[in-house]
């Protein structure tokens, strides 16, 4: 290792908290420094070239070095780097963002609220689902039913949405008036089971849960149309028209949370088109700006935003950094790119169905129990009995395993526990596709000898 390696990893473990880490065992190993990216590959200060299967944290949709956005940024910021949405001021990357975004979003979702993240989106709907029904004469309607094992950020409200037991145990979590039901993930909870029929099955829950809350106190539904960091878990085609349903019966909001999957990931510009569902709200940050500066955008059905415009009280909620100047320039300047180069029919007709031909060829190996995509997400299944399905124990760490050893061979891919996943950016090409493959291949081979 060099010296220079070492000296930021020194200064790294002193100074700089990292999150979701043991600060411990980071400590004793030293973190990996990355220096640079280019395309679907990053650099770390060691000269090794990794495939980045995971697109940053599932947002660089476009890649690394991505000149035009480093171009919009740095030309914003001369203008005007910033300026708030505060005390009644605007400015024109917010209001042609919020333009562009009522286009490209499913009809009736006409109006934007930025924030800085995901997390942050997932906090603002909390507060205008409860201030919506309070407008409307309903103040006892503040439940808001999510999933178990989903992922809606890690702030306190976030954290509280999503149904990572994990999280819920540091912090007193989850917040009052926040539920969960069971997810559609059939391998691991469904097995001998019709899977269209699991599914509808666990849409069902929902109205369950909302007749065990009583109609008159539920606000809301949150989901992600393909849950990300629960294992990318793609639920039976009977599950969403079954939760729309239920949503519409009882006049429920549905939230949709596209933080991951916005953006072309599922071969549409949102999953909620692909799904063919009906949000009141869509929660969007990640490929928003291709992961080049931080932000995040809670679009907001027609019907919401009128009852947020007719109360007479204020929305008291907002972000120093909401609509930021220069993230929406790079926003607006990312989404021109996607659609100058065709991403989306790029995605939807060659990319994606490439991808999930070679991904499949992974469901033969001994240690993988199922192999599944949609658009650009994939998981496979580390199973240590292929026949039975049965899994690794806790203290054989498969998926970390699996993980350090991609590392090692140069592929970036995520744990999910025992869930290997990937999210690589947008533009991968298929021979890129293929190195990922083999790659895949050999880590999945040595970690069957190490796991022997």
């Amino acid at each position: 290792m060099s010296t220079a390696t070492l000296t930021i990893q020194q200064q790294d473990s002193a100074h700089c908290l990292h999150p979701f880490t043991n600060f411990k065992e980071l400590n004793a190993k030293g973190a990996r420094v990355i220096e640079r990216g280019e395309g679907v590959f990053v650099f770390d200060s060691e000269g090794n070239k990794l495939l980045d299967a995971m697109a940053g944290l599932w947002c660089v949709n476009l890649g690394y070095g991505r000149q035009e956005l480093v171009d919009a940024a740095a030309k914003q910021m001369q203008q005007l780097p910033y300026y708030n949405l505060f005390f009644q001021t605007t400015h024109s990357p917010a209001v042609e963002l919020s333009t562009l975004l009522a286009e490209l979003t499913p009809e009736g979702l006409n109006h934007a609220f930025f924030t800085g993240s995901g997390s942050e989106c997932n906090d603002t709907v909390v507060r205008m689902v409860r201030h919506y029904w309070a407008s409307k004469g309903q103040p006892n309607k503040l439940e808001i039913i999510s999933r178990n094992n989903a992922y809606h950020g890690s702030t306190m409200a976030g954290a509280s949405l999503g149904g990572m037991g994990f999280m819920h145990a540091q912090g007193g979590l989850p917040l009052p008036n926040i539920s969960h039901i069971d997810q559609p993930y059939w391998f691991e909870e469904g097995q001998g089971q019709d899977p269209q029929q699991f599914g509808l099955e666990r849409a069902q829950q929902l109205e369950q849960k909302i007749l065990g809350l009583g109609e008159d106190k539920v606000a809301a539904f949150i989901a992600e149309p393909i849950q990300g960091a629960g294992g990318v878990i793609i639920p039976p085609d009977s599950y969403w028209p079954e939760i729309q349903r239920i949503c519409d019966k009882y006049d429920i909001l549905l939230i949709v949370d596209e933080v991951i999957c916005g953006f072309g990931r599922t071969g549409e510009w949102f999953a909620c088109q692909t799904y063919n569902i009906k949000p009141d709200l869509l929660c969007l940050a990640k490929g928003i700006t291709s992961g080049y500066l931080p932000m995040g955008a809670v679009i907001v059905s027609d019907k919401v935003a009128q009852g947020l415009t007719e109360a007479d009280t204020e929305f008291a909620h907002g972000f120093t950094y909401s609509g930021h100047p220069a993230a929406c320039a790079v926003a607006i300047e990312n989404i021109r790119i996607m659609q100058q180069e065709n991403i989306i029919s790029h995605v939807r007709d060659d990319i994606a169905p490439y991808l999930a031909q070679r991904w499949q060829e992974l469901a033969s190996h001994p240690l993988v129990g199922e192999a599944r995509s949609k658009g650009m997400v994939a998981a496979i299944e580390l199973v240590a009995d292929k026949n039975t399905l049965q899994r690794f124990s806790k203290e054989q760490g498969a998926g970390g395993v699996c993980r350090d050893i991609c590392i090692n061979n140069g592929l970036i891919m995520r744990a999910c526990g025992d869930t290997m996943i990937i999210s690589p950016p947008l533009v991968i090409t298929k021979q890129q596709v293929d190195q990922l493959i083999t790659l895949a291949k050999q880590s999945l081979d040595d970690t069957l000898q190490a796991l022997s």
